[in-house]
């Protein structure tokens, strides 16, 4: 076996680990699991880091469960939340769970030697006694240790459920549950997980006798101050549907250049001599962007797929290089449309630079089109123009009748004309 624990300390994964987990996994092949509740429709960029702590277990040879929270959703971890979450319905929980499955089954083997596989806790904790769970399980727990778990003692001003409060327990049952049941030794998570995951292996210890180990990555920061995975539109996700494979790209490539090296390291299986040498090339020139372009290639790559990374790169290049939009495809402006707000008006005859500003919604009247074209502020096809009295003319459409129209730096519209 590799020497995984080495490579995962490396890449920033370790915050937190059990003594002896290194010796553990050089031993033998493992199987480890990590847990996700399913209280979104989709997961989000910040549960991308225990899938790629799962990823790199796979790769070493070791068995990845992703567990998904069918029954443990349905009480809400207090981990990290101020205030209690909003219990969902259980049908909610169903559709949300469905959709998360699909996303995993990018991201994870499931047909490799080291096949990953996908539980549900809702088919033991659901039926589940709860005498018979107090007795064979709650008797482990002492209150007072409880109250002393981070995930709890940080809501005791606020308050907290005795239904989240139970929660650690579910937890704990899951590892058990899994180390009887598929010889599971190893739970992984994020920094906030800690108390859980060693309530689940002090159970373990208790009950069956058993070694168990965990190992938690540390949140993840980023250089700006803003919070990870968040952006001014909202939350990123890895629903296509919900966060478009260009958005997705564009997080990564906008990155600070005080990130981007922690981030190759943590979210792309790139070998270690080429991040080592991508961060060097970044180091000499960081204005290129080379290294926030590689990011956002891989991690594009591994979550949509090389088509969406390829048609994000074609978008990008359109918009923020030098590239001369007369020079793109017909089929990369359809992808802009996607990406950009567009608008069609009837016909490229007589349209007035005023009018085409308007049209594209990037001003809300004719008189403050007028004022930013004065100011330079509106550029056609990226140049720049600043005569309010511009018509345009038949060189300025673009294969298929596209006019690309900016606002500022960062506004961007399509008009597109015909019906």
């Amino acid at each position: 076996m590799s020497n995984l624990f080495a490579e995962l300390e490396w890449r920033g994964f370790v915050h937190h680990a059990t003594q002896g987990i290194g010796a553990h996994l050089a031993d033998g092949r493992r199987t480890a699991y990590c847990g996700f509740d399913p209280t979104a429709p989709s997961l989000q960029l910040g549960n991308l880091m225990p899938i790629m702590l799962l990823r790199h277990f796979q790769l070493a040879g070791h068995k990845p469960i992703v567990l998904m929270g069918g029954g443990t959703g349905l009480i809400g971890d207090p981990s990290g939340k101020r205030n209690e979450r909003p219990l969902l319905s259980k049908e909610q929980i169903r559709e949300n769970l469905q959709r998360q499955r699909d996303q995993m089954a990018k991201l994870l083997d499931f047909d490799g030697p080291a096949q990953a596989l996908v539980l549900n806790n809702a088919d033991w904790l659901v039926k589940q006694s709860l005498v018979d769970f107090l007795r064979d399980v709650g008797k482990h727990f002492s209150v007072n240790i409880m109250l002393q778990k981070e995930s709890v003692k940080a809501r005791l001003d606020a308050g907290i459920s005795y239904t989240e409060f139970s929660y650690m327990l579910l937890q704990a049952y899951d590892f058990l549950h899994l180390f009887r049941d598929r010889g599971c030794t190893i739970q992984v998570g994020g920094s906030d997980q800690w108390g859980n995951i060693t309530a689940g292996i002090d159970l373990i210890r208790r009950v069956a006798g058993g070694e168990a180990h965990g190992l938690v990555a540390p949140l993840v920061t980023m250089a700006s101050g803003a919070k990870f995975g968040k952006t001014e539109a909202g939350a990123i996700y890895l629903d296509p549907a919900l966060t478009s494979p260009y958005k997705f790209y564009q997080f990564w490539y906008n990155v600070d250049d005080r990130d981007v090296e922690a981030y190759l390291k943590l979210f792309t299986l790139l070998p270690r001599p080429d991040i080592e040498g991508q961060i060097k090339t970044h180091k000499n020139d960081p204005s290129r962007r080379e290294a926030q372009a590689k990011l956002a290639i891989e991690a594009t790559t591994m979550v949509h797929g090389k088509q969406a990374a390829y048609n994000a790169t074609a978008v990008n290049a359109i918009l923020f290089s030098d590239l001369d939009p007369r020079q793109v495809e017909a089929s990369a402006l359809d992808l802009l449309a996607r990406e950009i707000p567009t608008a069609r008006v009837p016909s490229s005859d007589g349209l007035s630079l005023v009018d085409a500003v308007v049209q594209a919604g990037l001003a809300k009247s004719k008189s403050e089109a007028r004022r930013a074209i004065e100011q330079g502020g509106i550029y056609v096809n990226q140049q720049r123009v600043k005569d309010p009295a511009r018509k345009i003319a038949p060189p300025d459409w673009l294969t298929g009748g596209n006019l690309l129209l900016r606002k500022g730096k960062k506004d961007y519209a399509l008009l597109r004309a015909g019906r």
